[in-house]
Formats: structure tokens, sequence, C-alpha cells
């Protein structure tokens, strides 16, 4: 398990209080976990919880973040928990106000705010992760008043599927709060669907009428988690290239933005250009503010910082690091080579292909570079694989490749892919597999024509 130390902080302060509550939950992503980190299930849940949180103020007079509704308020019959499941689950009710406030109390009563959507990941001790995906937003009301932000915990990786769910959340406030919650039942109660598929739930709402609302999962599911048109709108493709390069080779890369929409679109878009990989490092889309020295952290990470933290973290003692103003969209301090062929063509499109065309170039990138790695992997009696990393890397002609490909293999990301593959002979047919057998099959062809 990957761990930040921290410095310790005041007696009761709203940080000493969080990180007592991670002794089961904590926001890091587990090197040790071999599994996918979000589990389907036939039948599952869209979502476990919607908690709503709003600011509330302490008798000194700051203010700190608190769960003022939470729905369901209990569990159903079939979702028995055991004792330790819990006191997990308290944990992570926990933690979440934090998250949905991770800019601190610089907080005055507002009557305008444009709402933001971002989203935070809590990872177990077992590798499974829970995803809060948030709507911040001003209730309607006469006068000076706090956002509040509309949270809703789930093991179901969908961003895109999500955010539409929020939509709704956000038009029925607007209405009143007793209008969200039959639209939340009803969507508790229907099943998640599989890749392409659609579910329709019925709602009903004031002078409108029963609405029905379609929702519809990405047939392409190694797509369904992300959002690239952020990314691609802040930073030229020669510095995605160098952020990608600086992912793949597991460094420390801090994102800097005004808003949390932006930092969490943009970290999720660049972890997502690891497919068929997973990062599997310190993974904070938005670091709050209490937890800012999580930058002085000695292992890879890939975090989010607000702007107006900034000076906070150049004060911090940091090792080597890349640091992505994604506000200005250049680089504050930068480390490290370029990986060597990954020069890819990075479409700019304003279509709803364009999370293909940006993840397609990138996939050939390691089709190319790593591809023939079920070549190297020797099998014995029992079916237990052995990857040949001497041979592995030997494999590959072009000298440059062959230096990055000797540093790739050491990374963790690298490591816990290839324990899956040494897992079973059966390769799992999943989109990067189709790519490489088109490839292998595309240099065959090529050979018997020359």
């Amino acid at each position: 398990m990957t761990h930040v130390t921290l410095r310790s902080s005041p007696r009761g302060s709203i940080r000493q209080q969080f990180l007592t509550s991670l002794t089961v939950f904590n926001f890091l992503l587990s090197g040790s976990c071999r599994r996918s980190p979000f589990c389907y299930s036939p039948g599952q849940f869209f979502f476990e919880y919607l908690v709503v949180v709003s600011l509330k103020k302490k008798l000194g007079g700051d203010y700190e973040p608190k769960i003022i509704y939470q729905f369901p308020k209990v569990r159903s019959p079939r979702e028995n928990l055991l004792r330790g499941q819990k006191e997990e689950e308290e944990r992570l009710l926990q933690a979440i106000p934090l998250f949905c406030f991770p800019d601190g109390n610089h907080w005055a009563p507002l009557t305008e705010y444009t709402s933001e959507t971002f989203s935070f990941v809590l990872t177990n001790v077992d590798g499974s992760r829970k995803i809060g995906y948030c709507r911040r937003l001003l209730p309607v009301g006469r006068g000076p008043r706090f956002p509040e932000v509309f949270c809703i915990i789930s093991c179901l990786g969908c961003f895109g599927l999500f955010s539409k769910i929020l939509d709704e959340v956000e038009k029925r406030r607007q209405i009143s709060m007793a209008v969200i919650y039959p639209f939340m039942q009803g969507l508790r109660e229907c099943p998640f669907p599989a890749p392409g598929k659609t579910v329709t739930i019925k709602s009903f709402i004031p002078d409108s009428g029963t609405e029905l609302i379609e929702l519809t999962r990405p047939l392409d599911s190694w797509l369904e988690h992300v959002e690239f048109r952020a990314l691609l709108q802040r930073l030229s493709p020669e510095n995605i290239l160098w952020l990608f390069a600086s992912a793949v080779l597991e460094r420390r890369i801090i994102f800097v933005a005004e808003e949390l929409s932006v930092l969490s679109q943009c970290i999720h878009a660049v972890a997502a250009l690891l497919y068929p990989f997973s990062w599997a490092h310190t993974y904070i889309p938005v670091v709050p503010e209490c937890l800012i020295d999580t930058v002085c952290c000695p292992t890879p990470f890939m975090v989010g910082v607000q702007k107006r933290c900034l000076e906070q973290v150049l004060d911090q003692p940091m090792e080597e690091v890349l640091l992505v103003d994604l506000c200005e969209g250049t680089f504050l301090r930068s480390v490290g080579p370029l990986c060597p062929n990954c020069k890819s063509s990075i479409p700019f499109s304003a279509s709803e292909q364009v999370n293909t065309h940006v993840s397609e170039a990138f996939i050939q990138f390691f089709v190319k570079t790593v591809g023939h790695y079920t070549s190297h992997l020797k099998w014995n009696k029992s079916g237990q694989g052995s990857f040949q990393e001497k041979a592995f890397c030997k494999d590959v002609t072009s000298k440059s490749c062959r230096k990055f490909v000797k540093r790739f293999v050491r990374t963790q990301m690298f490591s816990l892919f290839i324990q899956e593959a040494e897992r079973s002979r059966i390769t799992q047919e999943g989109y990067f597999q189709r790519k490489v057998t088109e490839y292998q099959e595309q240099k065959k062809k090529q050979r018997r024509n020359s």
C-alpha cells in the first residue's frame, strides 16, 4: 500500500478528523491492487448514496463542510453488511465532506454562483474504489447563501453518464429538494446497463408531468470514464505528449487550475491516456487545502491543486516534479525526457468521436512498443505464466524504443499489467488486445507482400 507522510496538525482540526477517519479508506491508489478497481456485477445499483454537503459555522466562526442529507438513510435488506463493512462505510461518510469542499473555509455567502461538476476517488485497502460524482450549486433562495454539493457515491466508473444524472438532480433542486428523491429512488431501483445499452427512468416533475429519462452506457467501455475535450482545450499537442511521457514513466505530476471541474476532467483524461495500463500510485484529482503537503510525497503521484494554493505548493520542500498550469497551458516546472516514437498526431476535433480519436493515437504507441508481450509469456503445467523480461526487451528492434521499454518494464503499472496476464493463459479479448492482433496481422501481410 502506498502512503503519504503527513505532518501533524492541531488537535480537533478538520484535517486531523479526516486523517483519523482514513484507517480503512484512503484517497491513494493501492500499488498492490491486482484486480480491476471498478467491478460490475449483474443487477448492481447505479449508486450507493446521494449525500448533500453544505458549510456549517463552527463555534470559532470558521465554516466546515457537513453532510446535511443522505439518501438512502438506511441500507436495504438485501445489502446486509458485516461489522467491518459498516465501520468502513462510516469512515467513508466522514471523508466525503472534505472532498466536496476541498477549497477549505474560504467562503462567504453568495447571491450568484456558476455550478461546477467534479469528482474524487476513494480507494479501499483491497484496491476497490468508490467514486464521488459531485455537482456544486447555489440553491434557490433569497439573499446571500452558501453553495451545496450533491455527491453521488458509486463504485461504477462512468463520468459522462453520472454527469447527466447530476444535470437532472440540479434541475430538480431548482424546484424543490423533495422532487429529487423520487428520481433517485427510481434510479436506484434500475440495474446498471451493459455497455451500449440504455435504461429509461420515469420521473414526475410538478407543472411538467411525467418525464422519461434515458441513460445510455457507452459501448466502448475503455472510454466510459473520461472526456478528453477539456485537456485538448488547455494544453498544446506537444505539452500533452510531454505529460503523457511523464505519466508513463511514473513521475510526480501536479496540475494547477482555478476550477474544480477543470482539474477533475484533465486529470482523469491523462490517467485514461495510459490505457491499457492503470496509474497505480497516489491519485487525487483535487487535493483538499489542509492536505497540501501531499505534494512532498517522495513516491509517484498525480494530483490537482487550485490556483490560489500555488504559492503554498511552491513553498513545499518538493522533489523533482512536473507542474502543469492548466490556466496558462504551460509547465511551471518540467522534468524528464520524452518517450521515443510517441509523437502521435493528436486530433483536435469538435466531433463526438474526439475521445476515440485521441485514445487511438496513444493506444497505437503501446501496441507498437509493448504489444508483443504475449509472445514472451511461458507457461508451466499448472497453467501459471512467467514473463520473460529479458527476451521481451531484446525483441524491440529500435534502440531508442528498447531504451524506453527497459525503463517501462520497471514501472508499477507494467508490473501489475503483467501479473494479471500471468494468471491465465486465455488472453482477455479487450480492445487493446484486438488492436494488437490487428497490428500483428498487418505486419505479417506486409512481410508476405515484400
